[in-house]
């Protein structure tokens, strides 16, 4: 493994394991090891995810606030803020999506999260799934494609960094 951050994680890895599978109470260890792979720099979210997360004023938000605070970094950078320009005009150009799906996409951290994905050559980590024939959405792999970024689901990832809970 690389020293580099490997991994960017989308709200709904944190929001689907926080409020489902891998709740606080039920799986600790899936939260330890997010942190030791985040201190490891094997992964990383952004600031507006962490935002995201907050507005659930729950555990998850403490958590993200608390523990995992130091993981979520900065898109103020002009490289990111270049990037997320490009592809919103890919998504505003595409008469595929409503208008309403690309004015969601341009208020939502994901196309910062695939903007910072891009710049930093990192994998993205989210649940979404590519869908060609959308049109009330903008999913997330679907500007992965167009952006040459590598997407994958939380259990990959988990997979793919050798983590394992006994």
């Amino acid at each position: 493994m690389t020293d580099a951050p490997r991994f960017l994680l989308d709200s709904n890895v944190f929001m689907e394991a926080a409020r489902r599978y891998y709740a606080f109470d039920l799986l600790p260890q899936f939260w330890a090891a997010l942190i030791e792979q985040a201190q490891a720099k094997r992964l990383l979210s952004i600031d507006r995810v962490k935002e995201e997360i907050a507005r659930g004023k729950d555990d998850l938000a403490d958590w993200a606030k608390g523990e995992f605070s130091f993981a979520f970094a900065s898109t103020d950078r002009p490289e990111v803020i270049q990037e997320f320009k490009r592809l919103m005009g890919w998504v505003n150009g595409q008469d595929q999506f409503f208008p309403f799906a690309k004015e969601e996409f341009a208020q939502v951290a994901d196309g910062w999260l695939v903007a910072f994905a891009k710049v930093e050559g990192l994998t993205l980590v989210t649940h979404e799934q590519l869908e060609p024939q959308t049109r009330k959405r903008v999913p997330i792999p679907n500007v992965c494609k167009v952006a040459g970024v590598h997407w994958v689901d939380t259990f990959q990832m988990l997979r793919a960094l050798g983590v394992r809970f006994t």
